[in-house]
């Protein structure tokens, strides 16, 4: 099989038994104002256009469920040292308060996009807000360690039903030709709602401490499902399949396991998002110590280089449309390595412009590999997701955990060069795809002029 920068159809036996599989239950539509399905919807795709008032408020909704989703799951990251002192564990202990909540997250999001299947898209992300909302506000009261984990770690159980299923809605509603655009849009969201979880709470944990740093997120995050909850409408193209049917799912996951160019953009999500949260998890640790000394919200400033993937996330999107998903996600990742090897300066500046790089080259990478997964997938969209954001996950959770041996054995040049060597392996898969999608291309060209 190839990939291509547009598409890559599966096989037609597999489409067959996922057909046999969708008629032995057929699908329910619903009249809810809340429903993620349209009653009205018709068999053949109904895209929503880029420009039209559906595809803003698309736009906007989702742009609230990334904020959401990414601020409560990475608010605790600048309180590490924080937590470390309060709790009296240490740096690679105290990570396990992300870890967890990112390592629950990837199992939860292998299994949402199965759920939503039954209960729905709109009606999954929605619940999934609200409730990790609230445990956000109950995880400030905890006295004990080990509690504050295990709330942690059913945030992210909570979590995992919005990132797939929302990968997956923009994959079956909007047109092709601005899914990318779309796509980079959403993920401005989570970039959004990863600096506000880390430049807020930064200075709130400064002004009242982070108790009330942390419930106040929790607050933010229910406001952001009210939003959420009024402004995306109901699936056109999507229908509900009853009941939770284990050999459809299993197929559909081998599937895309199967494929020639998904998995390989799994495991850049893998270590792309590996090294990045490695970097953030103990720049703190660094520059709280000497020679910086830099206080809680000094450091969270430094997220707001976080509006820099904000920003080139959005662009490379609309990039890939044009001039296709290889080359840029290339690029992407090459700044991300650069970004990390400028912070073994001994130089604030320095570090802070190399974080500023790497975060830029990140958001790239993890727009265009996301916005890949949709394409690449022409059935079956939310399973595909699912395993991506299962690997990405899954790389934040044990390499951010396993970073901090590096930084206990070897200190920041340790963390950079593991860091630095997760960087070369998702580029060498970024290079087998481009390759890979340049050779179809040829090879389209080649049967067009035979045919002429």
């Amino acid at each position: 099989m190839s990939v291509s920068r547009d598409t890559d159809p599966e096989e037609h036996s597999d489409s067959a038994a996922d057909t046999a599989s969708s008629d032995a239950t057929p699908p329910i539509r619903s009249q809810s104002p809340l429903a993620s399905t349209n009653a009205n919807a018709s068999a053949d795709p109904v895209w929503i256009k880029p420009g039209s008032a559906a595809f803003r408020r698309i736009s906007i909704a989702l742009f609230l469920a990334g904020y959401a989703t990414f601020s409560l799951i990475y608010c605790v990251q600048p309180l590490l040292p924080e937590l470390a002192n309060h709790f009296a564990v240490g740096p690679a202990e105290s990570s396990l308060a992300l870890s967890l909540t990112t390592g629950f997250l990837a199992f939860a999001i292998l299994l949402a996009g199965a759920v939503s299947e039954a209960v729905g898209r709109k009606q999954l992300m929605l619940i999934s807000i609200c409730v990790a909302s609230v445990l956000n506000l109950i995880a400030p009261f905890l006295s004990d360690w080990h509690a504050f984990l295990v709330v942690r770690a059913l945030e992210g159980l909570m979590l995992g039903g919005v990132p797939a299923v929302a990968m997956a809605y923009l994959a079956e509603e909007i047109d092709p030709k601005g899914l990318g655009m779309a796509m980079g849009i959403y993920i401005s969201g989570t970039a959004i709602g990863g600096l506000s979880g880390r430049v807020v709470i930064g200075f709130l944990t400064d002004l009242f401490g982070w108790h009330i740093a942390l419930g106040a997120m929790g607050a933010l995050g229910l406001i952001a499902a009210l939003g959420f909850a009024v402004l995306l409408p109901a699936s056109r193209n999507f229908v509900r399949r009853p009941g939770f049917q284990v050999g459809y799912h299993l197929r559909a996951w081998g599937r895309h396991l199967k494929h020639a160019g998904l998995p390989f953009v799994f495991l850049i999500g893998a270590f792309a998002m590996g090294c990045f949260v490695t970097v953030f998890n103990y720049v703190g640790f660094r520059l709280s110590d000497a020679p910086y000394g830099l206080s809680q919200s000094q450091i969270g400033l430094i997220f707001v280089v976080y509006l820099c993937g904000s920003v080139t996330s959005s662009i490379a999107g609309a990039l890939s449309d044009k001039i296709g998903r290889g080359p840029v996600l290339v690029v992407g990742l090459l700044l991300a390595a650069f970004g990390v090897g400028l912070t073994v300066s001994d130089s604030l500046p320095v570090i802070i412009g190399g974080i500023v790089i790497l975060t830029s080259g990140f958001f790239v990478a993890h727009s265009i590999a996301s916005g890949w997964v949709g394409r690449l997938a022409e059935t079956a969209k939310g399973h595909a997701s699912s395993l991506y954001l299962l690997a990405y996950y899954l790389g934040s959770s044990i390499m951010g955990s396993v970073g901090g041996w590096f930084w206990d054995q070897g200190g920041w040049n340790a963390v950079a060069g593991f860091a630095g060597s997760l960087l070369l392996c998702a580029l060498f898969c970024g290079l087998y795809l481009w390759a890979r999608a340049a050779q179809d291309i040829r090879q389209s060209r080649n049967e067009v002029a035979r045919a002429t």
